[in-house]
């Protein structure tokens, strides 16, 4: 008597080449949405598959038939559903994967002295408990809010960036927007995120740079005007509690492809050796550091 045997199908090495890139786009879309509301936009429309093979195996026919209906308005909905992150997704795809070097137009001494000048400032604007949202474009562009709040188109400075910020100005409630080494507009207004998972107790500049992270590859630097906290938000992330070297770390690793070995002397020193007005005094009177 003959033994039936299953003849399981060869697999190459081009039908491996199919299931690693598949896995590969799986991949990548979860991290796209990840923290985003599509996650509980793809539970619930789980669950309403689960509900439907139920109502099938159970011969439930009304209630199959208002899930096909249901699924049917679902897809056509998905791509303005999910437009936030299919946006993200293609502008990935555009930039190839490749992470080029956010401030192209210098060298890297001229990006050294930016970041030193966006490291300054950020910490007096902390220390000052004086709230700021500073985004830094990369490869998307950002002229559509550039175009929405007020021209500049100055170098980037310490001390520009902090009489911006001051309190009562016209222009410190809205976003900088930084763009290859120069201040392109101030009292830019963002997109608010709408993820479900950040605190309640983070208030609109936390939310705007979020949001802008969300859509863009932008590098944003916020400071919280309650608190003086400092905060970095990337690609839908946001970092808490920074501190100077961290906030140097930072930009140093997304705008620079090897930072370098010098440090400079932590602004706390200046603080507890002259005093807090004093030191504050001094910082605004320095002149940029090169």
């Amino acid at each position: 008597m003959a033994i039936w045997v299953p003849q399981w199908p060869k697999m190459g090495w081009v039908d491996l080449l199919d299931i690693l890139v598949v896995a590969f786009l799986i991949y990548e879309m979860l991290v796209v949405i990840k923290g985003t509301r599509a996650v509980q936009i793809l539970q619930g429309i789980a669950i309403l598959l689960l509900a439907r093979i139920t109502s099938t195996w159970l011969h439930l026919t009304l209630l199959n038939a208002v899930l096909d209906y249901l699924m049917i308005g679902i897809a056509v909905a998905l791509p303005i559903v999910f437009q936030p992150e299919l946006r993200r997704a293609l502008e990935q795809l555009g930039r190839g994967g490749v992470v080029a070097a956010a401030l192209p137009r210098l060298k890297r001494e001229e990006v050294m002295r930016f970041i030193d000048e966006m490291t300054w400032a950020t910490v007096i604007l902390s220390q000052t408990k004086t709230g700021a949202l500073m985004v830094i474009e990369r490869e998307t562009g950002l002229s559509d809010f550039i175009e929405k709040g007020t021209k500049v188109e100055a170098e980037v400075s310490s001390k520009l960036l902090l009489s911006i910020f001051i309190p009562k100005s016209p222009l410190h409630d809205g976003a900088v927007i930084i763009r290859g080494g120069r201040v392109m507009a101030a009292g830019c207004y963002l997109p608010l995120s709408d993820n479900p998972w950040l605190e309640k107790s983070l208030g609109s500049r936390h939310r705007a740079g979020l949001g802008i992270s969300e859509e863009t590859d932008a590098l944003v630097l916020v400071v919280s005007e309650e608190t003086g906290e400092i905060s970095m938000a990337k690609e839908g992330k946001l970092i808490r509690n920074l501190d100077e070297a961290g906030v140097k770390n930072f930009l140093l690793t997304y705008l620079l492809a090897s930072p370098p070995t010098k440090t400079t002397t932590p602004i706390w020193k200046t603080f507890f050796k002259e005093g807090y007005g004093q030191g504050v005094r001094k910082i605004l009177k320095k002149e940029p550091r090169s």
